[in-house]
């Protein structure tokens, strides 16, 4: 996860439909992009998803 996290890109925003959007890693094969509502969810939920890589990552 460490050699991930030096050759990725840095994220851009932009809009969809008229709403703000991020996207995560923009110039990779498999772009991850979401709004508002989802990057919200993902802060509260935030300690559970470091908690699901570490116990199903075999790299961590």
């Amino acid at each position: 996860m460490q050699d991930e996290k030096q050759d990725r890109d840095e994220p851009v925003t932009g809009e969809y439909k008229g709403n703000p959007v991020i996207t995560l890693n923009p110039n990779s094969r498999y772009p991850f992009t979401f709004g508002l509502a989802k990057a919200k969810m993902i802060i509260d939920y935030l300690e559970e998803i470091r908690n699901f890589v570490q116990e199903h990552d075999k790299n961590v």
